[in-house]
């Protein structure tokens, strides 16, 4: 999606775990490792973009993990809350506020977006260490937080 904003945009980054590993993807355009993720469209809210990129970017539906308020009632909606927020500049007059969450999937068959992503994978942490191009430090932590919080699910 293009840009909605000249100055700033906001945008989810999905990490989905499953059996101890995270899904990544190499981003064509970028040529970086990155989770799942993209803009938050006008017409969604956060969730629903989460949900909606990871299917795109994946074909996974995933369940997004986190703890909703019990405040929904009629004119407001309880949301999910991200695990983390950031600010990342991706020009020298742009910048995206990044709302993190963690998910797992819960059905669908893994699939490559070959239109932008050179390629998806499972990663276990010692994977992390090598992928090529190495991935930045900051999508790393969040691989490595995401895999200790997130406890497998039982057999």
């Amino acid at each position: 999606m293009a840009h909605i904003h000249e100055k700033i945009d906001f945008t989810v980054a999905i990490f989905v775990i499953r059996d101890r590993r995270v899904l990544l993807i190499h981003h064509r355009k970028l040529d970086k490792w990155l989770p799942l993720g993209g803009h938050i469209e006008l017409d969604e809210d956060p969730e629903q973009a989460a949900v909606r990129e990871a299917k795109e970017e994946s074909g996974l539906d995933v369940e997004l993990l986190g703890e909703r308020p019990p405040t929904t009632e009629p004119g407001t909606r309880a949301l999910i809350a991200p695990r983390f927020l950031d600010i990342h500049r991706i020009s020298a007059t742009h910048e995206h506020i990044g709302m993190i969450y963690w998910a797992r999937p819960k059905r669908g068959t893994t699939t490559l977006a070959v239109e932008e992503h050179h390629d998806i994978r499972w990663c276990s942490a010692t994977d992390l260490d090598e992928l090529q191009p190495a991935m930045s430090a900051a999508v790393k932590w969040y691989c490595r937080q995401a895999l200790a919080e997130v406890a497998p699910l039982p057999a």
